[in-house]
């Protein structure tokens, strides 16, 4: 089956409300590898799928058992193997995305550095679809905690990333504990021997399906990534706008329910914007991009379907306010800008947790991508105040202005003030609606930390709460947060939470307490509203933080404090102390 025979999901023949959910979420038709897959996959055919990462590999899998799952039946029906953490987190992330609809589904991720207990205990209440990497998932197999019995699919996802990184013996040992009558689809970019050999013993008479990577980019195209805090994306963005000399731009979305608002967040910042989505009949799409030729709107939001066919001279810039999950997009993305001989500029905005999609990009095309830095508020302050500058002494220049000047004179004899003090007011009054002065923000200002995942830590503990070895010694404020002890909480959900969600080092997180009902967090002095009002929103444990800042007469001593970070050192060397057992386990199973 050919993309171009499948102009949607309904055809393929997934379930009436998968489709409405896929829908709702914006997706508009099948990608080759989910037009080729699905009806295999609901046939109960095993599969071999050979196409790069960001192909659309996820719905791929997941629609298929979703359709399939009984939600009656709450031990695991579907195991799903994946290289890292991150891609497991996105996994599951995706399948709740899709059963958004789905009363009563329920999946379980499951990885190295997350808390055994609270997956003891989601796995006990019961799950339909697990999702986790290889060393963990052997953990839970060998403590009987995950029970394989009513298994009917297995996916291994990325399994040349698993050759790579280690773990093939590790995959086989799972297998060879499923049932003989479960299906079994497997995705790789690569065809090794390892892989090859698996397909082999593992695989019934597979369908076969391979996506031919095509991309290629533009060499005059320039391409810039910046690394950005999802919660902050677009006050990022913004500053990127502030900065770069653009003529016309066209900025990519995955939803079109994003392209309206997104636009509309634009216009509201003074950006001419306008969006342009599969819903948008062909004469307003005519109009909207007749206005982009034009000059009357300056930004277009834009889905992939929907920008395809656009070819408008003025377009300088390409922004990727959303990462594609499918490489071959990425160049189509780019393509808007960079043609008939014409250079132009193409800017993605990633998040941490999107790292391996950037990584794939760059396989895929073979170039890799600079990585950029946001404009600091500093920065953006001396060009306002440069540009402020400018527009003084041109206006000096091209005016008449007697009649100002008298009544400048005029004011000054009145409040006897001098000259400057009303040039000041005046500049004042001019720059009220934009400041010229940039706040300081911590989210922005400094770059995110980034942990290196590229597999040398394999499935080990997060070493986001045991690495820090270097704290900072600045000014300390206590705040109070609503999670403790009777969530299951512990400090390095707070470190992880905060740190992510804030764009802050886990060196400038001080002392933690934990207590029943609700802990404390020592964070830097002069931490920025905004900062506290995000973290007070984010969710740990399944319970919002409530961040509030305490005074010193309801903070924890010090010395409980330091208990607590003794507390922690010693669960982090269990932690290490179980992974190293585990992995002498692992050594010896064969």
């Amino acid at each position: 089956m050919s993309d171009s025979q499948t102009s949607d999901f309904a055809s393929l023949g997934l379930p009436a409300p998968l489709c409405a959910t896929l829908q709702n979420l914006g997706y508009e038709q099948p990608s080759p590898i989910q037009a080729q897959s699905i009806p295999s996959l609901l046939e109960g055919k095993d599969l071999l799928g050979l196409a790069q990462t960001g192909t659309g590999k996820t719905a791929a899998f997941a629609l298929p058992v979703l359709s399939r799952i009984n939600l009656k039946q709450n031990s695991p029906q579907a195991l799903v193997l994946a290289p890292t953490r991150e891609l497991a987190i996105q996994v599951a992330e995706a399948f709740q995305s899709y059963a958004a609809n789905i009363d009563g589904f329920h999946i379980a991720p499951i990885y190295g550095g997350q808390d055994m207990r609270a997956q003891l205990r989601q796995l006990k209440r019961g799950v339909h679809v697990v999702v986790g990497t290889p060393g963990r998932v052997m953990d839970h197999l060998r403590r009987g905690s995950l029970d394989l019995a009513n298994l009917s699919m297995m996916v291994l996802d990325e399994a040349d990333e698993m050759l790579r990184m280690g773990f093939i013996d590790d995959v086989e040992w799972i297998l060879d504990h499923t049932p003989d009558q479960r299906q079994v689809a497997l995705f790789s970019a690569t065809m090794p021997p390892a892989i090859k050999k698996i397909t082999n013993n593992y695989l019934n008479d597979p369908v076969r399906i391979q996506i031919e990577a095509k991309t290629k980019t533009v060499d005059r195209i320039e391409q810039q990534y910046v690394m950005v805090s999802p919660a902050r994306k677009i006050d990022a963005l913004t500053r990127i706008l502030e900065v770069e000399d653009f003529d016309g731009l066209i900025m990519f979305v995955r939803t079109k329910t994003a392209t309206v608002e997104l636009a509309q967040k634009l216009e509201a910042r003074g950006y001419s914007s306008a969006a342009l989505n599969g819903d948008i009949n062909q004469k307003q799409r005519e109009i909207t991009i007749e206005q982009l030729k034009k000059g009357k709107i300056d930004v277009v939001v834009a889905t992939d379907v929907a920008a395809r066919g656009i070819d408008v001279p003025r377009i300088t810039h390409v922004v990727n306010y959303d990462i594609p999950h499918d490489n071959e997009a990425y160049v189509h993305r780019i393509g808007r800008t960079g043609r008939a001989g014409r250079s132009g500029k193409a800017i993605l905005l990633v998040t941490p947790r999107e790292r391996h999609l950037l990584r794939s990009i760059e396989r895929s095309t073979g170039q890799p991508i600079e990585e950029g830095k946001l404009p600091t508020s500093d920065e953006l302050t001396n060009r306002r105040v440069t540009r402020f500058r400018e527009s003084i002494l041109e206006t000096l220049d091209s005016q008449d202005l007697s009649e100002f000047t008298k009544l400048v004179e005029e004011v000054q004899a009145e409040a006897n003030v001098s000259s400057d003090e009303i040039a000041a007011a005046l500049a004042y009054m001019a720059q009220s609606s934009h400041p010229l002065f940039v706040e300081k923000d911590k989210l922005l200002d400094e770059p995110i930390a980034v942990r290196n995942d590229r597999g040398r830590d394999r499935d080990r503990g997060d070493k986001r709460s045991g690495g820090r070895k270097e704290r900072s010694n600045q000014p300390m404020d206590y705040y109070r947060v609503e999670v403790g002890r009777k969530d299951g909480v512990k400090p390095g959900d707070l470190v992880g939470a905060i740190a992510n969600e804030a764009n802050m080092r886990s060196s400038n997180i001080g002392n933690i307490t934990i207590n029943d009902s609700h802990s404390f967090v020592q964070l830097p002095v002069g931490l920025g509203e905004d900062t506290q009002r995000l973290l007070s929103k984010v969710w740990v444990r399944n319970k919002p933080l409530k961040l509030q800042k305490t005074d010193l007469d309801h903070a924890p001593q010090e010395k409980r404090g330091r208990n607590d970070g003794d507390k922690r050192r010693r669960d982090n060397a269990s932690n290490r102390k179980f992974d190293d057992n585990r992995g002498n386990r692992r050594s010896g199973h064969r």
